[in-house]
């Protein structure tokens, strides 16, 4: 069965429709997988429990750029094993394995989700005209009516000797597949384009162009400019947010910076400042 028939049988259930065709694998390998490029390989599956497993299982076999995207993940998964399941074919689902290598020292990985953040956005400006804020640490939300929603997330992975970093992004869904009420999707949020075969080139591209310059400056989140783009971009910054910390413990204050070590510097009421490094952030309301 080729990839793309498995995708047509995989959505010939609840959510099948025409307006959502298979991506056209061929293309996009011709389009991606090129001579002195980052990407080595590219392969599209039907369905799948996740990409990130799935990469993450033959990282030690392959070479950095291979690519794995899934036309309907089934087990996808967020920040603390939360679960990111979609309807077939309505949105982009792929993983993507990194190694930086010596040129990059390992302390300086964790700044690949917050890259993997700023390509996405960058990508979909260029593809799709549409306006993608970032949520720290992994959220990518866009204006739904005047709404701030969440249209996908960010999951990077440390695996052997690299990082597998997975991407989901809601495209094509409706209200009534939404599968919380604050979700959102590109489509929701008025994109030119929804055209799932030009979103994930241009994604991909993104990613190799930021990929490159934070290699080069060795991982220096600020030479490369990456630390200045992301607090750009960033809609946590400047807001009123509680961090829930690992250990049931939480913090309430005004996101400030991300610092040197891509933590979310947040002040305090007693005026204190204090890096974190984990957890997830709720946005209560700007300060503007």
């Amino acid at each position: 069965m080729t990839p793309s028939d498995a995708s047509a049988g995989a959505s010939a259930g609840r959510w099948s429709s025409l307006d959502r065709p298979p991506l056209s694998v061929a293309a996009l390998q011709r389009a991606l997988v090129v001579p002195g490029g980052l990407w080595t390989s590219l392969e599209v599956v039907g369905a799948t429990g996740s990409t990130n497993t799935d990469l993450a299982a033959r990282a030690a076999r392959l070479p950095e750029g291979a690519v794995l995207v899934a036309e309907e993940q089934t087990a996808g998964r967020g920040r603390l094993d939360r679960s990111w399941t979609a309807p077939a074919r309505s949105g982009l689902f792929f993983s993507v394995l990194l190694k930086p290598g010596p040129r990059v020292p390992q302390e300086r990985w964790g700044w690949l989700t917050l890259l993997a953040g700023v390509a996405t956005a960058t990508g979909l400006s260029r593809a799709a005209g549409v306006d993608t804020a970032l949520k720290w640490p992994n959220d990518l939300l866009v204006t739904v009516d005047g709404d701030e929603r969440k249209a996908g997330g960010i999951l990077a992975e440390r695996t052997g000797d690299g990082v597998v970093v997975g991407i989901g992004l809601n495209v094509s869904l409706t209200e009534d597949e939404l599968p919380v009420p604050t979700a959102g999707s590109l489509l929701l949020a008025k994109a030119a384009v929804t055209d799932r075969d030009p979103l994930l080139r241009s994604v991909l591209r993104s990613l190799e162009e930021w990929y490159e310059r934070w290699r080069a400056a060795g991982g220096d989140p600020a030479a490369s400019g990456l630390q200045e783009t992301y607090a750009a971009g960033c809609a946590t910054l400047g807001r009123h947010v509680r961090a829930e910390l690992p250990g049931g413990r939480q913090l309430t204050g005004t996101a400030e910076a991300v610092d040197a070590d891509g933590r979310l510097v947040i002040r305090t009421a007693e005026d204190a400042h204090e890096a974190v490094g984990a957890g997830d952030v709720v946005h209560l309301r700007s300060i503007h």
